[in-house]
């Protein structure tokens, strides 16, 4: 895993965030069977790339991840997942 964060215990209140999942780095590592980050972490200042990243809560403790794992994606076929163990929020469902 590439660390995403600075610092694992950094509080993390002080700048939104935002996760981008770039689907053309996807393809691109399917066509030509590379592995390159297909996660950028984005606020004001910077950019960060990487495969795997952990979202922690004010104590640092891991609330969920984001995964991007070709070489074993789940059984539905998805590359790009996110795990926890924390209750979901439903704000629009089909």
């Amino acid at each position: 895993m590439i660390d995403c964060l600075s610092s694992p215990l950094q509080k993390t209140m002080s700048t939104k965030k935002y996760i981008h999942v770039n689907q053309h780095t996807i393809k691109a590592n399917r066509k030509n069977g590379t592995e390159d980050p297909v996660l950028t972490v984005k606020d004001y200042k910077s950019n960060t790339y990487c495969n795997e990243l952990e979202i922690l809560d004010d104590a640092g403790h891991i609330v969920a991840k984001v995964v991007y794992r070709p070489e074993k994606p789940l059984s539905c076929g998805a590359e790009v997942w996110i795990e926890t163990h924390r209750e979901v929020r439903y704000v629009s469902k089909s």
